[in-house]
């Protein structure tokens, strides 16, 4: 795969070390990573993931209690997708002709799967699930999830995602088309299949979320590459017309989130000083503090790791567009770290300052992002 793909953009990429004697798909891993989007490897050529140890292709086995993820193996797929960059550094390192996979959930990313393979369309009920369609509308010519999608933009007077030059979009080596976007208020929205019958949003058209992974643009399969298109590198906030229709179409979990902690009083003193933009600020603080201690909630695992250096990474923004200080975020980060994980000073200042020291390289800016 040629280096020079164009793939989305991050300024952050070009401090890590050796990233420009490092093989493609492991510099293109540490770009995603340093974005904050969690990557796991796929199968050489493929687009699912990558075996590891027999012990969990064992009938019964599960990713629960699984002692693979402690031990540094990419186990249970997107599971174990990681920020950290001495995983991804052993990972693709020593296995380039990986792929690569980037979990959606933890990335807060809903991405739009837009399949291409013509086919005979289902019964009218199923074309749009909870639309009526009614036999008076001619279907002749509906054969893909191009179409479907369409359909549903123009019956709510909106573009089709697969016409939003706004935000990333990747050709897939089928034809299909991945239109990615970014969830902006913290609602988990779940995975779907165009053929599902409990939960979809169009025939053909699936979603990637909660619960699910997408394969990373430029990486290439048996079948081909997968493509950025022209346009923007960067995934758009979710249509709110679209963030209806997928809660319409039971997109949303039925579990909640745990309740957010208090901020420590060192943050608040922080967001206190800051000049403008200071409720958004302190929404993105707690917001991004609530879910490291929500990490000690759960004895062990939870994702802390991964929680933490992302938590870090979004607030290294702020710092870095001159919303907080540097000191009262990396006490802030400390207090709740120790507080959901005792014992574990040293490992969480490592983590803090390596996610802080690529957040700081792109400046998140209060009501504008990065």
């Amino acid at each position: 795969m040629p280096a020079e793909l164009r793939i989305p953009r991050s300024d952050s990429w070009q401090q890590l070390p050796d990233a420009s004697v490092a093989a493609p798909s492991l510099h293109r891993a540490r770009q995603y990573a340093a974005r904050g989007w969690p990557v796991h490897p796929l199968a050489p050529g493929r687009k699912t993931p990558a075996g590891n140890c027999d012990a969990c292709r064992r009938p019964g086995h599960t990713r629960h209690n699984c002692a693979c993820r402690a031990a540094g193996r990419w186990c249970h797929g997107f599971h174990a997708a990681t920020l950290e960059e001495d995983r991804l550094n052993r990972w693709w390192g020593a296995n380039p002709e990986m792929g690569i996979g980037v979990a959606c959930g933890p990335a807060d990313l809903v991405v739009i799967d837009i399949d291409a393979h013509a086919g005979q369309p289902p019964t009218r009920d199923r074309i749009l699930p909870g639309i009526t369609i009614g036999e008076h509308i001619n279907l002749a010519g509906l054969s893909t999830g191009f179409h479907t999608l369409a359909v549903l933009a123009a019956l709510r007077g909106q573009t089709s995602p697969a016409d939003d030059t706004t935000t990333l979009r990747v050709r897939t080596p089928s034809g299909g088309l991945h239109v990615w976007y970014r969830a902006t208020d913290r609602r988990r929205w779940q995975c779907s299949t165009g053929s599902g019958r409990n939960r979809a949003l169009a025939w053909q058209i699936d979603i990637r979320a909660h619960g699910g992974y997408i394969v990373a643009p430029g990486t290439t399969t048996n079948d081909g590459t997968y493509t950025p298109l022209d346009g923007t590198d960067e995934p758009a906030p979710l249509p709110a017309w679209l963030a209806a229709e997928l809660e319409r179409t039971g997109h949303l979990s039925v579990a909640q989130l745990p309740a957010p902690r208090s901020v420590p009083s060192r943050a608040r003193q922080a967001v206190l000083a800051a000049g403008g933009g200071r409720n958004q600020i302190y929404a993105t603080l707690t917001s991004a503090l609530a879910a490291v201690a929500a990490c000690g909630q759960v004895a062990q695992g939870a994702g802390f790791s991964d929680t933490l250096n992302r938590a870090s990474y979004t607030l290294g923004g702020l710092i870095a567009a001159g919303a907080l200080s540097q000191a009262s975020v990396e006490n802030a980060l400390l207090e709740t770290a120790a507080a959901a994980r005792p014992g574990q000073e040293q490992r969480v200042a490592q983590i803090i300052r390596s996610g802080l020291t690529a957040g700081m390289k792109r400046p998140l800016h209060p009501g504008r992002g990065r």
